[in-house]
Parts: C-alpha cells; sequence; structure tokens
C-alpha cells in the first residue's frame, strides 16, 4: 500500500519538526512531497536519509497525496483547504483557521481520537497551550469532572517561529553588551523581559491566546459547561510552554488519587520531587514528547478537599504543534 505525504510550510520552525519526527516515529509514508513558497521553491530537505526538493505551494500540489500536514499560517490554510479535499487528500492543519468550525474535528489523540474519523477532509490540530495544558486535565476530569478551570501560561517565544527563536538569541546578546534590543518579532523585547501574549485584545479584556484556550477546551471535552479563565504570557525562554493550573472539581479529590491518574495516563511524565524542589521546567521538556506534570498539591483556598493544582511543562513545537499533527496522521493511517 502507498501512503504519500505532503508537508506545506515545511521550512518553518514547526515544518522542521515535521521532519524530525516523521523520521524519529518511521511513519509509514512510500514517498513525501516538501511544500513552501516560491521564495524557498528548490532548495533541498533530507528525511530518513532521502533528499527532497521543496516545491512551491499551489493548488495543484495535493493531486496523489494522502495526507496534507499543514503549518503555513492560517490564511494559507483557508486558502488551499478546498484544494486539498477537492484532491481527495485529508488535511491535517496545525493553524486557527478551522479549529472553531463545526463540520472540522479538533484533535488530541490522548483525549478524543474518535473525532478523527468523522472528519469530512480537514482535522485541526488545537493551539500549543492548549494541548500543553489539558492533555493532563483529561484524566483528571474523567474521574472527577472538572468545574472550573484557572490557567496562567508562560510562553516560550517559539510560538512565534523561528525570527523570534532568534530575535531573543540576538537580544540577549545585545543587552549584555550594553546596546538597546530592537524588537521586531515582538511589539517589546523579549530578552529579559517578561509581557502579556502577543496576540488582539478583545473588547472583553482577553486576548486572543487566552480565548482559544476556553473555547478549544470545551470543543475538545465536549464540555461547554467547564468554567474557564486563562492569563497568557510571554516568557524569554527559547522553546517549551510551562503552564499553571488551577482545577477546581465536582468531588472532593485527594492528591494521592491525582498523582497515580497522572502517573497512568498517555502523554504525561510526572516529575514533582518535593524534596530535592525539582519540577517541570522548559529545558527538561525540550525535545520531549510528553507533558511534564509536578507541583502536585491541594488548593487550600477551596473546601473540602475539591481543588488542586498543578504546573506543566511541554515542548511547543512537538506535541504542542508538529508532534500532535503526526498523531493524528497515524491514527489515519
Amino acid at each position: 500500500m502507498s501512503l504519500r505525504v505532503a508537508i506545506a510550510g515545511v521550512t518553518g520552525a514547526v515544518g522542521q519538526e515535521f521532519l524530525s519526527i516523521l523520521e524519529q516515529r518511521s511513519f509509514p509514508a512510500t514517498d513525501y512531497k516538501m511544500l513552501a513558497s516560491s521564495r524557498s521553491a528548490g532548495k533541498k530537505v533530507t528525511l530518513a536519509g532521502k533528499e527532497y526538493t521543496i516545491e512551491e505551494l499551489t493548488e495543484d500540489s495535493f493531486k496523489d497525496m494522502d495526507i496534507a500536514l499543514f503549518s503555513a499560517g492560517g490564511s494559507i490554510s483557508k486558502k488551499f483547504g478546498p484544494a486539498v479535499t477537492a484532491a481527495g487528500c485529508t488535511m491535517v492543519d496545525n493553524s486557527s483557521a478551522f479549529r472553531m468550525d463545526a463540520d472540522v474535528p479538533l484533535v488530541i489523540p490522548e483525549i478524543n481520537p474518535e473525532a478523527i474519523h468523522t472528519s469530512k477532509g480537514i482535522i485541526a490540530n488545537p493551539n500549543c497551550s492548549t494541548i500543553i495544558g489539558i492533555v493532563p486535565v483529561w484524566p483528571l476530569h474523567q474521574a472527577n469532572p472538572v468545574r472550573r478551570m484557572v490557567v496562567s501560561t508562560y510562553q516560550a517565544v517559539s510560538g512565534a517561529g523561528w525570527k523570534a527563536m532568534e530575535e531573543l538569541k540576538h537580544q540577549i546578546k545585545d543587552v549584555l553588551d550594553g546596546k538597546e534590543p530592537q524588537p521586531q518579532a515582538f511589539q517589546h523585547p523579549c530578552a529579559f523581559n517578561v509581557f502579556s501574549h502577543d496576540s488582539k485584545i478583545g473588547e472583553n479584556g482577553y486576548n486572543v491566546e487566552e480565548m482559544k484556550l476556553v473555547h478549544e477546551t470545551h470543543k475538545i471535552f465536549n464540555d461547554d459547561s467547564i468554567v474557564i479563565t486563562a492569563t497568557c504570557i510571554r516568557v524569554p525562554v527559547l522553546r517549551a510552554h510551562c503552564e499553571s493550573i488551577n482545577l477546581e472539581f465536582a468531588n472532593p479529590i485527594d492528591v494521592d488519587e491525582v498523582v497515580d491518574l497522572l502517573h497512568q495516563a498517555p502523554g504525561v511524565t510526572v516529575v514533582d520531587d518535593w524534596e530535592n524542589n525539582y519540577f517541570p521546567m522548559p529545558m527538561d521538556a525540550t525535545g520531549q514528547d510528553d507533558i511534564l506534570v509536578g507541583r502536585i498539591r491541594r488548593d487550600e483556598s477551596l473546601p473540602d478537599n475539591r481543588g488542586i493544582n498543578i504546573f506543566v511543562a511541554g515542548d511547543q513545537l512537538r506535541k504542542g504543534a508538529a508532534l500532535n499533527a503526526i498523531q493524528i496522521a497515524e491514527h489515519l493511517v
């Protein structure tokens, strides 16, 4: 059986991660097509020892393709989505273009893999902060319904792509050399600085990133009753997001039960060493497939043992983006 996969946006940070993970997981494709803008056409990339020439992304790119992994931005996904499905190819899209479309499944394979098979040709990958936050929350929610989530994110610059990652490196050097940092990828300097997530603020005072976390969690959990509030912050970390998550449950729950559930949860590694004060950190999460979870403790401000605090760290480019998409593709296969 032949299986042909197109990768759209292959030169970007997530696109490069696609290549690495496909090779690491021995994805069973028989051939690949590498796609990017006209500026990158003709360049070479290598996957599993084979060299491929990048082609310009056009509406004719998906003929005879089975799966298209997209990470080229929302406007590009919207433009080429109809061409992908018309060719009989399934799009797994990493942008926000289709996430809240009622006809498009929004999937985290550890949570709702059954939704993959309701696809009409497009499957959406959730936002990175959503994936990293709710993979460890799901097994707890199954055991004891979550009634309220309070999420504070500490998001690495990798969420804004290669240019932002390079900008942080250069700004760190500039500041240490006594120079004034010159922001371009962000509105504010990212070196030695912390600022509100660089997405548009809505009329309710929440930015787009915060509302993505709310709406996407409701859709993936298929439960709009959970009350969720989020504050999303950009921090001077190169790669891997962290999140502080406060959970209020319908029924009492103890810390030992939470720890046991998380130890058994797919896609989760518990890092919770109280004695040595060792908990999830971006430097440990970088390059890892699992979400690291720690600081597991009771919320003593809530009565009847209904509250739990956790802290998570996850690689934004892997599980927060490319890995999740490839796991979806593996289910399609």
